[in-house]
């Protein structure tokens, strides 16, 4: 019995030894202590950083720093540098690189030189400390950056510029690391600035030439193992990371640049990016966290005024300098209050980085304990104070929804956006959720809802349970991107009469159809089955066909007949080639007239939508085969068409869909109908339609009714 309590009381001696106890601590720190302090409003990133503290060697030393400790607080940051590259809009960062690189250089030259003669003068560090103390000050790390996904507002672009900043300050200080480190090593010398910039060219070939070929050759040829994407991805995060190091960088640059990499073979609404996220948010950031809260010693407060005040003045040099550049940037760019307080907030906190620099400095003899105990207590206060004003300016852009929509807007849309899948025997179901999942708004609380049309015969009963059991796989996939999915299962006596109704019972903005891909496509297609679908169905009507995985096309040509932006369902099929396309991260190529390329802009306007669109004048729509010249193996054609007597309708485009299959049959196709009718349709929408024609034709028939009766008055 005292063998058995020895054994016990051996297994909670402190510091905690059991990796499985250790483990199961932590994880119930993970669960804990947000929820304990969210009853505070203390956000849950601090109370994991003070956890850290608490059970850290320097507070109850709970635990020690392990290796498994190190282990999975190395994999949270580098999942947190992997997100912030992997969610970036690269299509707004490009429309703000210039911002980027302008406020990188304002947070990179504002510390260092706020930095040095407050090190240099105050603190009284020699030249060579107040350098390399200065210059840790221009780093920091995106502790705060779980706040700004969760909030859904990482596409602002204070938050685009905010990350590509930290990257290049980041970059250029651990550089700068290197060179330090050459020095104390007596290496510093024309072969070490040749072997760092031949291998960071080498580093940033193999990552933006091989890994993306490499990617997209994998997730074609594993299409269906879903679970192998998430292996393959990490796999590719730590080897980059690797390789970073190799190149005389931190690791970290290189988990960012495996998400810069990544970005467009990754859609932000895909289950795999729902994965990624879930994960790391859940064990491997927290991890990262508490971690950081081990390194602080609070004990340095009781070892005299000395300590206090050198931890003071860093801390006061460290985020005044962060705020000046955030405030710079707000002037330079016109930006609101709470966009500066974001940046702040994003750029304030020091880790990883910092901690680096400050380590190097305090092994090769540069700097003393009091600078490296004060800047311990500068990484917990900066986290703190991120933490803080990142979550409290996201709320008021939230709030605000300085997102290009109105609250009102945002509200409304949430009883608006259904999208209606019906499930035939020859639609590739597994294709088409993924397609409804990459265009569905994500404020949209409604859920994507798969139809099965069952006929009214004495089977039916069988019928409807052989099409639940379908939909179930089906709705388990989409429960991995958490989107809800509604399998509904009705009789009817033909399919378009069962579309059509259930469409209207659910208010569906849209109906989302698959192409046939085989023999029977024009039957199919043009045939009795499809003209009784559109000509019963009023909804907008997409017909998708995908041949390949959506990651892999690399433009989306776009095709609309001239008074496309006179329908009512423009708005509708324009914000959906507008989502997919940022997605994917492609570019679009409309070709149509200068009058709906006007109502394109327009309309991209009203929506604040960030998408590269190149217009291309075409109108001799009746030879359209001329564009074959421009469209490639991997492009998806996206075609507008219309129904008879639609506004925009043209006789010769009606067997587009068949020279669609004829000479384009590898291609990927979105032949987009716009809604028919919608309620509250005003007389005046047609205002601008040329009525030269139609009077012209009046005139001719009375013309020709007045002959008729001349010449039966002269007979």
């Amino acid at each position: 019995m005292n063998d058995a309590l020895k054994h016990i009381l051996d297994e909670f001696h402190l510091p905690l030894h059991n990796p499985v106890l250790i483990f199961s601590l932590i994880l119930f720190i993970i669960l804990l202590a947000p929820i304990l302090l969210k009853r505070l409003n203390v956000p849950g990133i601090i109370g994991l950083i003070i956890s850290g503290v608490v059970i850290g060697p320097h507070g109850l030393n709970i635990l020690e720093k392990t290796s498994a400790v190190e282990l999975f607080s190395t994999i949270g940051l580098l999942y947190i540098m992997f997100i912030a590259g992997l969610e970036l809009d690269m299509n707004e960062f490009r429309l703000n690189r210039n911002k980027s690189l302008l406020f990188g250089f304002f947070t990179f030259i504002i510390p260092i030189g706020l930095g040095f003669p407050v090190c240099y003068y105050l603190l009284g560090l020699d030249l060579n400390a107040s350098l390399l103390t200065s210059s840790m000050f221009a780093t920091h790390t995106l502790v705060a950056y779980p706040i700004v996904s969760k909030m859904g507002i990482s596409k602002n672009p204070a938050v685009a510029i905010s990350v590509g900043g930290t990257i290049l300050t980041d970059t250029a200080v651990l550089i700068i690391l290197a060179v330090i480190i050459g020095n104390s090593h007596g290496s510093l010398n024309r072969d070490f600035w040749i072997r760092l910039s031949v291998s960071l060219a080498l580093f940033a070939a193999i990552m933006f030439l091989v890994i993306p070929r490499i990617a997209k050759w994998f997730f074609r040829k594993l299409e269906s193992e879903k679970h192998a994407h998430y292996i393959f991805v990490l796999s590719v995060v730590f080897f980059s990371a690797f390789l970073a190091q190799l190149s005389g960088v931190e690791p970290i640059i290189g988990a960012f640049v495996a998400g810069l990499a990544l970005n467009r073979l990754i859609p932000h609404s895909s289950a795999l990016m729902n994965r990624i996220e879930f994960i790391g948010n859940a064990l491997f950031i927290p991890f990262f966290l508490i971690s950081v809260g081990m390194v602080v010693d609070v004990s340095v407060i009781l070892n005299g005024p000395h300590a206090l005040i050198v931890a003071f003045t860093l801390t006061i040099a460290a985020l005044l300098g962060k705020w000046l550049a955030a405030f710079f940037t707000q002037v330079a760019f016109r930006f609101t209050k709470a966009q500066r307080q974001l940046i702040f907030g994003l750029s304030s906190a020091h880790a990883a980085a910092t901690l680096a620099v400050i380590l190097v400095g305090f092994n090769v003899g540069i700097l003393d304990e009091n600078v490296l105990n004060g800047t311990i207590i500068l990484i917990l206060v900066t986290c703190i104070v991120a933490t803080l004003v990142t979550e409290k300016a996201a709320k008021k852009m939230v709030l605000s929804d300085e997102n290009g929509e109105s609250l009102m807007e945002a509200q409304h849309s949430l009883t608006n956006e259904h999208i209606l899948v019906p499930v035939t025997e020859a639609s590739p179901i597994e294709k088409l959720l993924e397609f409804a999942l990459l265009i569905k708004d994500r404020k949209s609380a409604n859920p994507i809802s798969m139809l099965s049309v069952v006929p009214n015969n004495e089977e039916a009963e069988t019928n409807i349970m052989r099409s639940k059991n379908k939909q179930e796989e089906y709705v388990r996939q989409a429960s991995a991107a958490e989107i809800k999915v509604n399998h509904i299962v009705t009789i009817d006596h033909h399919l378009a009469s069962g579309i059509a109704r259930t469409s209207r019972e659910i208010l569906a903005d849209l109906v989302l159809m698959g192409l046939p891909e085989r023999a029977g496509f024009l039957d199919k297609l043009i045939g009795e089955q499809t003209e009784s679908i559109l000509s019963s169905v009023h909804k907008c009507l997409f017909f998708v066909q995908l041949h390949d995985p959506l990651i892999t096309h690399k433009r989306i040509l776009a095709f609309a007949p001239p008074l496309a932006e006179r329908e009512n369902g423009f708005e509708i099929w324009l914000e959906k080639l507008c989502r997919l396309s940022h997605e994917l991260s492609v570019p679009i190529l409309f070709y149509g007239d200068s009058k709906t390329h006007d109502g394109i802009q327009k309309q991209l306007k009203n929506i604040s939508a960030a998408q590269t669109i190149l217009f291309n004048p075409f109108t001799t729509w009746e030879d359209f085969l001329i564009l074959g010249r421009d469209i490639q193996a991997n492009d998806l054609l996206w075609f507008v068409l219309s129904r008879n007597g639609s506004v925009s309708h043209m006789s010769t485009l009606d067997n587009i869909p068949w020279k669609l299959e004829k000479y384009f049959s590898r291609n990927s196709k979105v032949i987009a109908y716009p809604q028919q009718y919608r309620h509250n349709t005003l007389t005046d929408t047609y205002d601008e339609v040329p009525s030269g024609p139609l009077t012209k034709g009046i005139e001719t028939i009375g013309k020709g009714i007045e002959n008729i009766f001349k010449r039966s008055k002269e007979e």
